[in-house]
Parts: C-alpha cells; sequence; structure tokens
C-alpha cells in the first residue's frame, strides 16, 4: 500500500519510467517471462499475468505496470535497464540507452533556455528585459604565461588576438595549435561578465548555433559556487544541469559521459568561487582539470586571475574576457532608452562615455550600463563628478530617490532617509565580510540573522534575489548588480567604521598584495572621508617601505616583451621582476586614492609611499587626473626620487603639456617616447617646449621615433637646459646617419653627465664615428654605450679606441654588427684591457674569427669583473673557443656566455661546457671558513646563468648529448639554447634526449630551452616534454625549425598526436615529433592535419598496403584511374596514371617546387642508419655517398620519404 501511494505521489517521476514501456514491449514480447524473473516476480505472479492478457505484448505491457506498482520510486529506468541486461536483451538496453540520451540532452536544453534565456535588470521598471542570446562580450587571445611548446617566439602582433567567438579558438590560424584545445580558460575580473557569457554560450551550444555546439552533443554548465566537497562530476550535472526527473539519475548520467566523452563540453563557472575544500587534489573538479577524470572531454572554465586554475591544468587556450563590446553598448543604451521613452538621450550618453576613461571601464557588463542609463536619465550632472566614488554615490542617490518616490517616503534634501540609510550601512558590514571572504554573493539565511531589511534593498536595486543554480542545495541569495557596487557598500561602511577600529584589523590589511586585492575597496574608502583616506595611505606608505625597500631606481628600467631580445642580458632575479611588478600595481592604487581624495595631507603621505613613480601613460589612463594633481601640487621637499613615465600614442604627448605648465624643480623625469613619430623639426620643437620645464630631466629614450638631423637639431640646441641629463638612447633612427652624428656631437658637452649613450642602427659609418668620438672626451663618466648594428668597420673603430681609455667608468660595451675584422680586434684588445670595470661585452655578429678571439682571451684575466659575454655569429671555431677555455678560469663572476652561431663543433662545446661546469673560485670563496662541502661535493657552477651555445655549424646530436649528461652541474642556469644547426639539424638519439630530460629537474632555476632544428625519436621527445611540463619554474620551450615555416604553436600537443605532422600553409613543417613514416602507428592513420589554407586527411579508407601515406587536399579530386599514391597540391603540376612501377610512391611536392621526374625518386630502400630526420640544403654539400638518395627542390635539399 505504502509503495503504491509512494507512486501515485510523484506521478511525473512515475511517467518519466512509464513512457519507455511500449518500446520495451515492442522489443521484449515473447522474452517477457525472462525479464519477469530477474523483476524478482514468483511464478505465480508470472502466471496470473499470463492468465490474463491474451498475447505476450500486452503480458509484457502488464509487467511493467505491476512492477511500477510494486516498487514506486524504487522502479528506477537503471533498475530496469539492469533486469533486461540481465535477461540477454543487451539490443533493448543499447536502444533505450540511446532513447535516454536524447531525453538528457532535451532536458539539459530545456532547462537552459528556461533559466538562462531572459533576465530582468531592473526591479522596478517591468518593460525593460534584456534578452542574454543579444549580448556580445569582447574576448582577447593572451599567450599562456604557463610553458610554452614552440616552433618560433611570438611577435609582439602576436601576443595579443581579438577573438569574434570562441568559435575562434578552433582554427589553427589564430591559436597556433595542431589540435583543437582540450581546455579554454576565460579570466576576468569580478563583474567583468564571464558568468554572463559562460551562460550565452551554453545557451547557444545546446542550439548548436556554435562551432563549440557543433562538435559536441553533451553541453553542461555547473556554477562552481555550488560545488561541495566529496560531490562527483556526476551529482553536479544532477544538481545543476537538469530538472528532476526519474528516469535522469546520476546512475544513466554517468553512462551518458562514459559513452559520449569526447563529445562531452564542460562548461565551468568560476573557479575563484570554488570551496577551499573542493579544491584539494583530489576532489572532483582538480580532478576532472587535469585529466584524470573525462581526459578526452572538452573543458572551458572561468575564473578571477590568478585564482590557481594552472595548479590542476595546462589551458591550451588562454582568454581574457575585456568585458561588453563597445560596438554594442550603444544598441544597449537605446533598448532602455526607448523603453522609458526618452530615446534622444542615446546619442548624448554615447558621446560622453566615448571619452571617459572610468565609464569605459564600468560600461563593459550590461547590468552596470543600466545603472549608468538610470543616472543619465535622472540628472546629467550626477554622471561628471570625475572620481569613481562620487559617481556611486550620486548612483545611490538616484537609486534612493526613486525608491522614496515610487514607495511615498520623504527623500530629505541633506543625506538618506534613516531607515534606509541604516539598512545600507548593515548592507555594507556584510558586503565587506564577504568580501574578506572572497564572495560575492550573500545568503539570505544570514542577512536574516544580521536583521538587515533586504526587502528595501531589493526595491532600492542596490542588490537582487537569486536562487542558488543547486537542487540538492536550494538556498536564497542576495547578488549585487556589480563587484564594485558591493565595494562601494563595503566601502562606504569601513569609513564610518574607522572612526573607532584600527584598518588592519578591520580589513587584515597585513601586506602589499592584500591591499591590491582590495584596491577598489580602498578607493572607495578614502573616497567617502578624508580621515579614512589619511588612514589607509599611513598604513599603505608603511607597507610599502617594508616591502619595497630593497629595490633600487634601476630596477624599474621597463623590460623589453621578447625573450631573443633579453638573451644577452644581464639576468632579472625572478623576485626582483615580481616585486617591480607589484610596485608598479602599488603606485597606480596610490594614485587612484590620491584621485579620489586630492586633499594635502593625503597628497603628503602619497609621496611619502612612492620614493618612484612609474605608470605608462597609454596603459594607465586612469591615472591621468592624479597625476597631474600630484605634479601640480607636490612640495619641492616631496618630489620622487624618480618619475618614470612611458609614453606612446598622441593624447598621452597632448597630456604631457597639460603637466609640465612651468619648471617642477628637483623632479628628476625619465621619459620614454617610443615609437612616437619626430620627423619634422616642428613635433620636435613641440616637445622641446614641454622638456624646458622639466630641467632635471635624467633619462630620454627616443629610439624608434623616425628622428632625421633636421629633427634632432631642436633637441640638441637645448641639451644646455638639460644638464642633469644621464641617460640618451637614439637607437633605431636610421634616418639619421653621419649627418645625424654631426648634429649629435654638437650638444654632447653641454651634457656631461651623461652616462649611457644608446645609438644602435642608426645608419652611422666610420665617417659619423670619427667626427663623433672627439666629442665624446666631455663625456668621463660614461658607463654604458651601444653603437651596435652600425657599419663603421675597423676605421671606425680605430677612431672610438682613441677615446675610450678616458671612459674608467665603462661597464657595458655593446659593439655588435660594426663590421670588426681580426685586424680591428688587434686594434681594440689593448683598449679593452684597461676598462677594468666591464661587466658586460657585446661583440656579436663581427668576423673577428679565431685569430680575433685568441686576441680578446689573452686579455681577459684583467677583466675579472665581467658577467656577460656575448660572442655570437663571430665566426669561431674549435681552435679559438679553446684560447676562451683556457682564459674562463679568470672571469669568476661570468653570469651569460653567448657563443652560438658560429662554427664550432662538437669537441669545442664539449669543452667549454665541462670549463664552465667546474666551480669558479668565487663559489669556493662562498665557502665558510673551514667549510670543505664545495671540494667534497660534485663539481657545479652556481654563477653561470645563461648559456647559448646553439646553431654552431659544427655541432651534431651526439656532442648535445654528451652536452646533456653535462649541465646538471649548471644548477643556476636560467636560459639554455642548445639547438642545432640551422641547415643540418641535429638528431638527437633516445639516450641523449632521455638525459637531457633527466637533467632539467636539476637545473631548478630555468626558464627558457631553446632546441631549434634538433630532431628526436618520439619516446625521446615526449620524455623531454614532460620533463619540461613538470618543471617547476621553465615557462618556454622552443623547438622546431621556424627559419624554414611561419611558427606553429604547440603549448600542449596530446599524447596521442606527438608524433604526428604539422603543417602550415606553404610548407610542411619537420620537427622531432613531425613526420610521417610508413613506420606510423595505425591507430593514428585516420588522425586528420590542418593547413591555413586547405584541409589535409589521412582518409580511413586507405588501403592496408598503401598505409597512411596517400593524402588529399580538399580543392582537388583523385581520379580513379590514377596511383592512389600520387600525392597533389593546389598550385603544382599533377602526376598522371603512367607513373613508372619503379618509381617509389613517396614523392612529396610543396606548393614552390618544380615537379621532378622519375630520376629524383627515392627508393624505399632508404639505409636504416640515415632515417629519419636528416636535412640538407643548396648551401651545404652532400656527401658522394648519399647523392642518389637526395631530393632537389628550389630552394633546398630534402630527405627522404619519412621527412615532411
Amino acid at each position: 500500500m505504502a509503495e503504491g501511494q509512494g507512486a501515485a505521489g510523484h506521478p511525473g517521476e512515475s511517467a518519466d519510467v512509464r513512457k519507455y514501456f511500449y518500446y520495451i514491449k515492442e522489443k521484449v514480447s515473447s522474452d517477457w517471462k525472462d525479464l519477469a524473473f530477474h523483476l524478482w516476480f514468483e511464478q505465480p505472479d508470472i502466471d496470473n499475468i499470463e492468465g490474463r492478457n491474451q498475447d505476450d505484448k500486452s503480458r509484457c505491457m502488464d509487467l511493467l505496470e505491476e512492477w511500477l506498482k510494486r516498487n514506486g520510486e524504487r522502479a528506477t529506468i537503471e533498475v530496469l535497464m539492469e533486469a533486461l541486461s540481465e535477461a540477454n536483451l543487451q539490443s533493448v538496453v543499447d536502444g533505450l540507452r540511446r532513447k535516454l540520451q536524447d531525453v538528457f540532452q532535451k532536458s539539459v536544453k530545456k532547462y537552459y533556455q528556461l533559466k538562462l534565456s531572459h533576465f530582468k535588470p531592473l526591479i522596478w521598471n517591468d518593460n525593460f528585459t534584456l534578452t542574454l542570446s543579444d549580448i556580445f562580450t569582447q574576448l582577447e587571445l593572451v599567450p599562456a604565461s604557463e610553458k610554452q611548446l614552440k616552433t618560433s617566439e611570438p611577435t609582439r602582433e602576436e601576443q595579443r588576438k581579438q577573438l569574434k567567438s570562441l568559435d575562434d579558438l578552433f582554427n589553427p590560424d589564430v591559436t597556433g595549435l595542431s589540435a583543437a584545445p582540450r581546455c579554454i580558460l576565460i579570466e576576468g575580473e569580478a563583474g567583468g561578465g564571464k558568468t554572463t557569457f559562460l551562460s550565452k554560450e551554453a545557451l547557444d551550444a545546446v542550439s548548436q548555433k556554435t562551432e563549440l555546439g557543433k562538435r559536441h552533443n553533451v553541453v553542461l554548465l555547473i556554477r562552481l559556487r555550488e560545488v561541495r566537497e566529496g560531490e562527483t562530476i556526476e551529482e553536479m550535472v544532477w544538481d545543476q544541469c537538469v530538472p528532476k526527473r526519474k528516469d535522469v539519475t546520476i546512475e544513466s548520467i554517468e553512462t551518458i559521459l562514459e559513452q559520449n566523452e569526447s563529445r562531452v563540453l564542460f562548461l565551468l563557472d568560476g573557479y575563484d568561487e570554488l570551496r577551499p575544500e573542493a579544491r584539494a587534489a583530489r576532489q572532483a573538479i582538480p580532478k576532472l582539470l587535469s585529466g584524470k577524470l573525462y581526459p578526452n572531454s572538452t573543458i572551458v572554465i572561468t575564473s578571477r586571475p590568478s585564482a590557481g586554475v594552472q595548479q590542476h591544468t595546462r589551458p591550451d587556450c588562454h582568454v581574457n574576457i575585456t568585458g561588453f563590446s563597445r560596438t554594442y553598448v550603444e544598441k544597449y543604451m537605446q533598448q532602455y532608452f526607448t523603453a522609458v521613452g526618452k530615446h534622444e538621450l542615446t546619442k548624448t550618453l554615447a558621446e560622453h562615455v566615448r571619452y571617459n576613461e572610468l565609464f569605459n571601464t564600468l560600461i563593459q557588463t550590461p547590468m552596470f550600463l543600466m545603472l549608468v542609463c538610470v543616472l543619465w536619465e535622472e540628472d546629467q550632472e550626477m554622471v561628471s563628478t570625475g572620481t569613481m566614488t562620487g559617481l556611486y554615490d550620486n548612483l545611490l542617490t538616484c537609486l534612493v530617490r526613486k525608491y522614496c518616490e515610487r514607495e511615498g517616503v520623504d527623500m530629505p534634501t541633506e543625506g538618506l532617509p534613516t531607515e534606509v540609510a541604516e539598512s545600507l550601512l548593515q548592507l555594507g558590514k556584510l558586503a565587506l565580510e564577504a568580501l574578506l571572504r572572497n564572495e560575492t554573493l550573500l545568503d539570505l539565511t544570514k542577512v536574516d540573522r544580521a536583521k538587515v531589511s533586504w526587502e528595501l534593498l531589493l526595491k532600492l536595486g542596490v542588490v537582487s534575489l537569486e536562487v542558488s543554480s543547486s537542487r540538492l542545495h536550494p538556498r536564497k541569495q542576495l547578488n549585487f548588480s556589480h563587484k564594485t557596487m558591493q565595494e562601494f557598500l563595503a566601502g562606504r561602511y569601513v569609513a564610518h567604521a574607522l572612526l573607532n577600529q584600527d584598518i588592519v584589523e578591520l580589513l587584515q590589511l597585513t601586506s602589499i598584495t592584500k591591499a591590491l586585492e582590495l584596491s577598489n575597496l580602498l578607493q572607495f574608502t578614502c573616497g567617502c572621508h578624508s580621515r579614512a583616506a589619511q588612514d589607509v595611505m599611513e598604513e599603505l606608505s608603511r607597507l610599502s617601505k617594508k616591502e619595497f625597500s630593497q629595490l633600487q631606481p634601476d630596477d624599474f628600467h621597463l623590460p623589453t616583451h621578447s625573450l631573443i631580445m633579453e638573451m644577452s642580458h644581464l639576468p632579472v632575479k625572478p623576485e626582483i621582476k615580481k616585486t617591480v611588478e607589484a610596485y608598479r600595481r602599488f603606485v597606480l592604487l596610490c594614485l587612484d586614492v590620491l584621485n579620489e581624495t586630492k586633499e594635502p595631507g593625503v597628497l603628503k603621505t602619497v609621496s611619502r609611499g612612492l620614493p618612484v613613480i612609474i605608470v605608462d601613460l597609454r596603459r594607465d589612463s586612469k591615472q591621468h587626473a592624479a597625476l597631474k594633481y600630484y605634479l601640480e601640487n607636490i612640495q619641492s621637499s616631496h618630489v620622487p626620487d624618480r618619475l618614470i613615465l612611458e609614453v606612446l600614442p598622441v593624447p598621452a604627448l597632448q597630456y604631457l603639456e597639460q603637466i609640465f605648465t612651468s619648471p617642477i624643480p628637483r623632479l628628476r623625469l625619465d621619459l620614454r617616447l617610443k615609437f612616437e613619430k619626430f620627423n619634422s623639426p616642428d613635433e620636435m620643437i613641440w616637445l622641446v617646449s614641454v622638456l624646458k620645464n622639466v630641467p632635471g630631466l635624467r633619462a630620454l629614450d627616443l629610439s624608434s621615433t623616425f628622428l632625421t638631423p633636421s629633427s634632432l637639431q631642436p633637441l640638441v640646441q637645448v641639451f644646455s637646459h638639460m644638464s642633469l641629463l644621464e641617460e640618451l638612447d637614439l637607437s633605431y633612427n636610421p634616418y639619421l646617419g653621419d649627418a645625424g652624428m654631426e648634429v649629435l656631437q654638437v650638444g654632447l658637452s653641454s651634457v656631461p653627465r651623461l652616462a649611457v649613450l644608446r645609438l644602435k642602427g642608426v645608419n652611422m659609418t666610420a665617417v659619423g664615428m670619427s667626427s663623433l668620438a672627439p666629442y665624446m672626451r666631455h663625456l668621463v663618466g660614461l658607463r654604458e654605450l651601444d653603437i651596435s648594428h652600425n657599419e663603421i668597420g675597423d676605421t671606425g673603430l680605430e677612431s672610438l679606441t682613441t677615446i675610450l681609455p678616458i671612459f674608467t667608468a665603462m661597464q657595458v660595451l655593446v659593439l655588435g654588427r660594426i663590421g670588426i675584422s681580426p685586424t680591428g680586434m688587434r686594434t681594440l684588445v689593448p683598449v679593452l684591457c684597461q676598462l677594468t670595470r666591464l661587466i658586460k661585452l657585446d661583440i656579436c655578429g663581427n668576423a673577428i674569427g679565431d685569430p680575433g678571439l685568441e686576441c680578446l682571451a689573452a686579455i681577459l684575466h684583467h677583466l675579472t669583473a665581467m658577467k656577460v659575454l656575448v660572442l655570437s655569429r663571430a665566426g669561431i671555431s674549435d681552435r679559438g673557443i679553446s684560447s676562451l677555455i683556457k682564459a674562463l678560469p679568470h672571469l669568476v663572476q661570468l653570469q651569460v656566455l653567448d657563443v652560438s652561431r658560429n662554427n664550432i663543433g662538437d669537441s669545442g662545446i664539449v669543452s667549454l661546457v665541462q670549463t664552465l661546469c667546474q666551480p669558479s673560485s668565487l663559489d669556493m670563496e662562498q665557502n665558510p671558513p673551514g667549510d670543505k662541502s664545495l671540494t667534497t661535493a660534485p663539481h657545479c657552477n652556481t654563477t653561470l646563468q645563461g648559456l647559448y651555445i646553439g646553431g654552431n655549424r659544427g655541432i651534431t646530436g651526439a656532442g648535445l648529448g654528451r652536452v646533456a649528461q653535462l649541465i646538471s652541474a649548471l644548477p643556476a642556469l636560467t636560459r639554455l639554447d642548445m639547438s642545432g644547426y640551422l641547415y643540418t639539424p641535429a638528431h638527437l638519439s633516445d639516450t641523449a634526449a632521455m638525459a637531457l630530460a633527466e637533467a632539467l629537474p636539476r637545473l631548478p632555476a630555468l626558464e627558457l630551452l631553446v632546441l631549434y632544428h634538433i630532431s628526436m625519436e618520439p619516446a625521446g621527445f615526449q620524455a623531454v616534454v614532460q620533463a619540461a611540463k613538470n618543471h617547476p619554474t621553465l615557462e618556454t620551450l622552443l623547438c622546431g625549425c621556424p627559419d624554414r615555416c611561419p611558427p606553429v604553436w604547440t603549448p600542449c600537443v596530446p599524447s596521442s598526436l606527438d608524433p604526428l605532422c604539422k603543417y602550415t600553409s606553404r610548407c610542411k613543417v619537420s620537427g622531432p615529433q613531425m613526420w610521417l613514416s610508413q613506420q606510423v602507428p595505425s591507430s593514428l592513420d585516420p588522425l586528420c592535419k590542418y593547413t591555413s589554407r586547405c584541409k589535409v586527411w589521412l582518409s580511413q579508407q586507405v588501403p592496408p598496403s598503401l598505409d597512411p601515406l596517400c593524402k588529399y587536399t580538399s580543392r582537388c579530386k583523385v581520379p580513379p584511374s590514377m596511383d592512389p599514391l600520387c600525392k597533389y597540391t593546389s598550385r603544382c603540376k599533377v602526376w598522371g596514371p603512367q607513373v613508372p612501377s619503379s618509381m617509389d610512391p613517396l614523392c612529396k611536392y610543396t606548393s614552390r617546387c618544380k615537379v621532378w621526374g622519375p630520376q629524383v625518386w627515392l627508393s624505399q630502400q632508404v639505409p636504416s642508419s640515415l632515417d629519419p630526420l636528416c636535412k640538407y640544403t643548396s648551401r651545404c654539400k652532400v656527401p658522394s655517398s648519399l647523392d642518389p638518395l637526395c631530393k632537389y627542390t628550389s630552394r633546398c635539399k630534402v630527405w627522404g620519404p619519412q621527412v615532411c
């Protein structure tokens, strides 16, 4: 009886199971008795059913109804399917599973459409509704900060790409990936629209409007804030993704996910909101991310930056969500103002926000855009406050006024109604507590316990009521209209509470990191009360002195964005890099605080906390007003030690004119104006007028600014106003030439304190050098000179050497690519030995050869302070390197050595590395008295941090294998280049590759590993890649053949695809893992490969005798009469069916090369010793024994069938 009531009590659930009865009846029929037995029916029951029905189908239906009646809620589809399986009715089970999957997919789709499609943003306006499907959010593909396996260094343009949608991530031209991404990380600040974006992606995917939807049958949106400790993935799906129904159970979900694993898409929303206990390694979400669960599924996960996703996975793609697209801002303004009957306001508001940096940040989320529209509708003057606090304060006043009008409550002329004010303060306290817990939602039960009038707050519109997406743990929550609204209300409360409480206790403000996390809250707090601002800045100033005291002004030189550019520079400690970045963010926070409270006391405290101010006027445009106020009002006794400004766009240049309106005594300014155009005297005169107000100009960077001799003239003429100038950079201005040097030389006597002069790539010749040199005698304090990339030759060098001995303080001398010969080195070397403070010498790209290096090596014992020695592309062989090896023991402080791209062979490279691996005398001196640990420990060099030995003509796989065995004795290495030679790539055996893989963990500080032009067997390559992935600090692994083809990025190549060839639009790229031979495992035959212009695939219907070597392009069909092994490209001639049988069918064609005749084919009998990756170019000789095996293209000689 109870069972019957249970069934009756859940008619919907009974119907869910019952709807499958008809299908089962039709399929089971005469086997119904077997099914009855496995459903635990006794024989009398079976006889009874048989007697009261006329046929088997009726008996089967009667059986099922009786089973349902008896078992009620226990009568699940899983129980029924188990019984069918035990009755050997597997075909019925399979059919039911297909039906269940269809039901599941339709349930998910309907559930999403019901819950996600529309929302009403304004509680008081029923006429205004937003449709989620219309919302467009901007995305930006960024280079992942985690490890990347690349075949080329990214260019500035490649570093960040705007995406039209997530569909772009499945285009290899956009991502550079060889396979579709498995894990996509989308990061954005709180309130940036991540949840809205993912909801839209879920809706579009289940409707198959997107590539994600077309590639996946099962789309699952999971709000991670609802996930509890111990929940399984299947429980999360049942809880959040489908409505309650009896035929969709946790067991059936597990079956569906397992059967469709490669077609399952997980949309995980808000990793930063995942409870700490649910982030543990053994919990379901971390296991899903790491691939321990459903490894073949696809994951899109959103998070705030630095929330820790990378602890569990290294995403294939890293996307920044940059907010609501500006393209659509005006559309939604129009939608709102039309709904309220004031459509004419659209144009005026659109015009206002277009040039308002504060608004451009806020309106990137639809909800806040609507609130700005409300404020504009109310009073346009209330929008133009200039501060975040003023804007939010006006918005709050507007919302309260609307509430008072609707509810008939009197609105006081000053302040807020008492009940409203008290409720907002109580809400602010709860908002603060949630912020400190890193939460954005308030549980309604906690709000009730705090006796907060949440109904009133809902009517105000500052929060909305939301029911959690969890059915297992349903709860009501208050959600703020925007993260910044939560921070504003919390800031109001903090400003009030600081009258009686200590800020450190109230905010747990114990570090700069914590202050940066709470930056918006601190701004609002300071904007609400000047006394609070003073308290906040006093504490920030104290933290600044404590955490940034070790930084020196020179640490703030802006880093280059290029890995290769950094290779020859002095290494920077990772902790310094991290601290500098934190300091830059801290500067912006202090300026933001100053902008909220422009008062003398706050200004004074800000100046104490910022000994150096560094601002990028392009990126940091929000801080313009604060910086202007700072410079206009700062007292001379409080000016910073240094002000560093980087200026790129024209508006920022105009801003310079606004802030430097009059001289600022004692201000030391570093001004960087890269990439701005100063190719006419008028433009330079304008800049000079600004610089006259900065008599304390310390550094001026005009590199890459299109300078000409005539445009340089006005600047040189005012050098007399820049007597304190210490650094001048005119690099990469090729229009200057010798005439520009004649202009420059006149002004050098006016800048006697000049310590850094950079003239790289200014098109100077020996004539320019000889005219400039005598005027450089005034620069007795010169510490750095860079004249690289100028054709001055030995003659110009001779002019320079006449004055070099004057520069006794010289530390950095860069003479790369200036045309020095061995003769020139004999002139230079006697002068160099007088520069005993030299810490960096760069003579790369000069054909000094072995004689030149031997001259240099002979005097290196005088240069014991040397830290960086760059000798790349200098024509050095084993003979020259042996002389350097003998001198190395004198360079006890050597941190970077670059001998790459020379003619050194295995013997020279191995001897060099062996010598470097010996502990320096500096290492030995670090032993405490009586401590002999370094003498008894394995030999190692703890000083060397950068070693570049790649690209040497004579290097082979054997030599690199020996290097791999040695480098463990260089534990301080941060950068290592051990590439092969461009035209004869080195092949690393599995033994050598394994040695390299084993060495990587013993290089604990390694950040960059370059392995260009090296081939490896699949096993060895896998070992190296795995060791790189597991390395704690290795950020970048560069490999492949970047000089031959466009870059192919493979940040996270699935292990199953490693050995497959990757193609670009014009060439076939071969690397260690990238070839097709007849020995390709059969399991890889049908895998698709994509190029940027056509699709190249391996058909599953390739006859076994042909293996996976037949390739077809998308532009041609292979006539049946033709040999199926012929390859076609979209541009080259097509071979006919009359291919001689004696020819090997493995010829490859490129789109540029000629089609060869029979005489250039390779037989299948390629000696095993030649397999698989040796390549020859037209510039090297082919051994006679190999002649018959060579193929010729128009650009290179390429080895055999197995090489792409």
